[in-house]
């Protein structure tokens, strides 16, 4: 069994109200449950919330809200592993089948499609994969960053071997948050995800827009509006 788990909680400090406040014509979350749905690569399609109001939405547009969060898992403290680890665990005993693949689909990446998921799904048969994990490449080089010291000083801030134009720099990539795919043997043991075994699934940076604040919003508002 295939499972999709998508994570909504109802507290977001930072832009409140943000998984169903309306992208386009519809929800937030409604982009991501309907990319799973479309995708034809999941037996189930969960939304693990612990608002009403988001899972009245969720199973408006076709998702299974099975039930709430229990109080735990919906804390700032709880962690992604232990809400897939509670929701694998309901699951095989409720429908008494084991599962064989997770997919965790953040519903704050709504430019990510049926498309990247079946994609990365190939690419998990492809190279006989445990995991596969979606990054995108960093918008700005790696090598130009650094801390600064208490009194703003830029003394070696930059290598100077680092001293280059940009297009002579390696890429570097980073996280972004839209597909994470795994076997059943990663299940309550996420902190291990990255190493051998695991595979990246590149995505290009506009597909990988990750919603935080309002800034984010409007940012995705403009990619969907002009794609």
């Amino acid at each position: 069994m295939k499972i999709a788990i998508i994570p909504a909680r109802g507290g977001s400090k930072r832009l409140p109200g943000k998984n169903i406040k309306l992208l386009g014509d519809k929800p937030l979350i409604a982009w991501t449950i309907e990319a799973a749905i479309k995708s034809n690569v999941f037996d189930h399609v969960f939304v693990s919330t612990d608002s009403e109001e988001i899972a009245s939405v969720s199973k408006d547009y076709g998702a299974k809200v099975p039930f709430l969060r229990p109080a735990e898992l919906s804390s700032d403290t709880a962690t992604t592993n232990d809400v897939v680890t509670h929701l694998i665990s309901w699951f095989e005993k409720e429908y008494s089948q084991e599962v064989s693949n997770i997919c965790i689909l953040q519903p704050t990446s709504p430019l990510r499609n049926a498309e990247h998921i079946t994609d990365a799904f190939d690419e998990m048969k492809t190279k006989y994969a445990k995991a596969i994990v979606s990054v995108c490449e960093l918008e700005y080089p790696i090598q130009f960053c650094n801390q600064l010291g208490v009194d703003g000083s830029m003394a070696g801030f930059i290598e100077p071997n680092d001293v280059k134009r940009t297009q002579d720099l390696d890429p570097i990539y980073r996280l972004n948050g839209a597909i994470y795919i795994f076997d059943r043997s990663y299940v309550n043991r996420m902190n291990e995800l990255y190493s051998i075994g695991t595979f990246a699934y590149i995505m290009d940076s506009k597909s990988s827009i990750d919603i935080d604040t309002k800034d984010d919003f409007n940012l995705a508002e403009y990619y969907n509006l002009y794609k």
